[in-house]
């Protein structure tokens, strides 16, 4: 248990906040280092750098779409997911007729780069309620005025899957799929798709937006003389092309990674069931398949993670009372789950079933002790 930290750097192994960003794939170090050399001009010039610079885009942008299963020429590198989340919803709203008075319709457990766009709009959204595992009704967007829908594909909290292909969705759908792009195949009902890369071990800074041809998209946002209106500016080639070799390289593994960490979770699930006053949260089947949230009774969110970093464990808490929120998980609220305690564990690619032992070793240790301290 103290063996995790040595010479003050901490054991990647004792790392399971792969929901908050995988580490960098072998494919990503490897691509990145590489296109450095290559990719560091403008990919619009018509010089010789500058055309390298364009190979490499255009290859990244034709093995994301390769790998995600659409076309090249509806996929654009942003500055992040949430950049992407950003221009994908807003661009998917303006593009309506009379686009600028349209609400959002959005269930109530979307990630906050969401909410945020939602509300940005001045116009009040349309939220859809969920049941206590995280779903929407297949009816929550029946309702939709006139506007959009924004539908994540699989809840960044808790993991469960939301039933996009049951839903009745009259109107354009933005999904928000930054928690699984990779990890699982993209729905098949949508208009525009965001995702993240360090979500699934590319660099951090790189997002990626999917706006399907035809959808009726106009850039929210002050433009460039860039061709691709959907861009937001220079684009980090190398990065880029990193990203889409770690996508692929996640891809070409999916099945036996899934596979694995579905049976991991599993166990984390049991374990940490088994631990009084502790409520397991989240769709047990339909879910993300590295993925775990629970939350304990009588223990704060910030202190169980505290604890457990102090014994080499990196896990996030969706419900922590933080100077910077004061507020517990808007997610787990919706649900009506317990909102004490909680504790997401994100299990990394390379996450063993020895660091599951490990974890599962100390976590009924650590509750037990945060609740002796107040004389439970």
């Amino acid at each position: 248990m103290g063996g995790r930290y040595v010479a003050g750097v901490r054991n990647a192994s004792g790392y399971l906040d792969a929901a908050s960003s995988e580490p960098l794939h072998p494919a990503a170090r490897e691509t990145l280092a590489a296109a450095l050399d290559r990719g560091y001009a403008d990919p619009r010039r018509l010089h010789g750098p500058g055309r390298d610079a364009r190979l490499l885009l255009d290859n990244a942008r034709a093995v994301v779409a390769e790998c995600l299963g659409v076309r090249a020429d509806e996929v654009t590198f942003t500055s992040s997911g949430t950049d992407a989340v950003h221009r994908g919803l807003l661009g998917l709203r303006l593009g309506l007729p009379h686009g600028a008075d349209t609400p959002v319709s959005h269930s109530a457990v979307e990630h906050s780069s969401v909410l945020h766009a939602a509300r940005w709009t001045g116009v009040e959204p349309v939220v859809a309620q969920v049941d206590r595992l995280g779903r929407v009704a297949p009816s929550g967007f029946a309702g939709s005025t006139g506007g959009v829908a924004a539908l994540q594909h699989a809840n960044h909290e808790v993991g469960t899957v939301q039933p996009l292909a049951d839903l009745e969705v009259g109107v354009p759908l933005f999904v928000d799929a930054c928690a699984s792009m990779g990890r699982l195949p993209l729905p098949d009902r949508w208009d525009v798709v965001a995702g993240s890369a360090h979500k699934w071990g590319g660099p951090a800074g790189v997002g990626v937006l999917v706006v399907r041809k035809g959808a009726l998209w106009v850039n929210p946002f002050p433009g460039d003389d860039r061709v691709d209106e959907r861009s937001a500016g220079f684009e980090n080639v190398p990065a880029a092309l990193a990203a889409a070799a770690a996508l692929r390289a996640v891809v070409t593994d999916r099945a036996e990674t899934n596979a694995r960490q579905h049976a991991l979770v599993d166990r984390i699930r049991a374990a940490a069931a088994e631990i009084p006053d502790v409520e397991v949260v989240g769709d047990p089947v339909d879910r993300l398949p590295h993925l775990v949230t629970f939350s304990c009774l009588y223990v704060d969110g910030e202190a169980i993670v505290t604890e457990l970093d102090r014994r080499g464990y990196g896990v996030a808490s969706g419900s922590a009372c933080t100077a910077s929120t004061l507020a517990p998980s808007h997610v787990l609220e919706a649900m009506g789950v317990l909102t004490h305690g909680n504790v997401r564990v994100s299990l990394t690619r390379e996450t063993t079933a020895a660091d599951v032992d490990g974890f599962l070793a100390v976590l009924p240790d650590v509750v037990r002790e945060i609740r002796s301290r107040v004389g439970l």
